[in-house]
């Protein structure tokens, strides 16, 4: 089965309320998708194909605080008078191995104007307390986002400004329900923030900077804010920026954010964005970090301490070569679970040996 990640993204393995994990991957003319028979498996149901016609090789998932899992796309469908329609759209997943809703386009922001809409960059989806968030660049190079409220209903499309942005954006949720959205730009990384749950997005300052590509990645940390990772577009080198949370209303806008740090143990040959776990290891709470190394395999490292701390963190690569980027979970027995997707489209998952000390994986296990 075909499985294509041309445009990475980490956020493609979850669990659910029942404490299965569940696997999704883009593929020709729709999405594949895996599931635990049990939770802590080692079984799996699966690859499940879904058709979704026209729809692009990248998927944006996002899982609501009670477990319900959206994924957004972009679909682009090829007219006989030589137009190509291109629409966002998006679908929910209510329960772990059950039938995704019906597909429903949210449009873009141009209406009935093809060809601006076909300008438009992959989608970004994030959930927080009030409901789904839908973000994507726009054809002038800033960003637009829609939402929906708390009875479902979509908002219209905001113009949100910002200009340069290079491609897929990255965004995250804190435990408190509040979103930051990560932006790359040629000459610096654009962020958005809610001051508070469920309020609306404001843009911070721009933070100088000249990111990779298709390398950014968030992720809420301990401490109630959201750490922000990319590669720098010279050498590869991973960056990381922790704002502080914010203290209240309007305590954060218009504020400078604190600079990025560069990390250079964690850079280098890689590729793509990272994933990120935050877990107890050996009794010290720890952020593990996954992505694939340039000889194409999988690569982990963990660490205690904050992610601007990680300077003696190092790799260690594992398994077989994978296409995109890897993702991580826990299972429901809290041991740490890295999946990839091999060139042949089939599921590599790992999982934690507890018989040991630190972050020690067993065996790859081909689904």
């Amino acid at each position: 089965m075909a499985v294509r990640t041309s445009t990475p993204t980490t956020g493609w393995l979850l669990r659910g309320k029942d404490g299965r994990l569940t696997a999704y991957a883009p593929a020709t003319g729709g999405l594949v998708r895996w599931t635990e028979t049990r939770p802590g498996g080692p079984e799996w149901t699966g690859p499940e194909r879904f058709e979704v016609p026209g729809l692009e090789p990248y998927l944006s998932i996002a899982q609501s605080p009670e477990g319900y899992v959206s994924l957004a796309g972009l679909r682009r469908r090829a007219h006989d008078d030589g137009r190509a329609e291109t629409d966002v759209v998006y679908t929910t997943q209510f329960q772990p191995g059950r039938a995704l809703t019906t597909w429903r386009s949210i449009g873009t922001p141009y209406g009935q104007d093809w060809q601006r809409a076909d300008q438009i960059g992959a989608p970004t989806a994030v959930v927080d307390r009030v409901g789904l968030h839908v973000f994507v660049r726009n054809a002038g190079g800033g960003v637009c986002g829609r939402r929906q409220d708390a009875r479902g209903i979509w908002g219209a499309w905001a113009d949100m400004k910002g200009s340069h942005v290079l491609d897929t954006m990255s965004a995250a949720v804190t435990a408190e329900g509040r979103v930051e959205l990560l932006a790359p730009a040629s000459e610096f990384v654009l962020r958005w923030r809610q001051e508070e749950p469920g309020g609306p997005l404001r843009r911070v300052l721009n933070t100088p900077a000249k990111p990779l590509a298709g390398s950014a990645s968030s992720a809420p940390t301990t401490d109630g804010a959201i750490a922000h990772f990319w590669r720098d577009s010279a050498d590869r080198v991973l960056h990381v920026q922790r704002p502080a949370a914010p203290t209240g209303p309007g305590s954060q806008e218009g504020a400078e954010a604190p600079a990025p740090v560069a990390v250079p143990s964690l850079g280098g040959d890689a590729s793509g964005p990272v994933a990120v776990l935050r877990t107890a290891l050996d009794g010290r709470e720890c952020t593990v970090l996954a992505q694939r190394a340039g000889s194409g395999l999988p690569a982990v490292t963990a660490y205690a301490g904050q992610e601007d701390e990680a300077v003696e963190a190092t790799w260690s690569e594992t398994g077989e070569e994978c296409v995109g980027a890897p993702a991580l979970a826990l299972d429901a027995k809290g041991r740490v679970v890295v999946a990839a997707i091999a060139p042949d489209g089939t599921l590599r998952i790992a999982r934690q040996r507890v018989d040991e000390p630190g972050l020690a994986l067993g065996p790859w296990v081909r689904v």
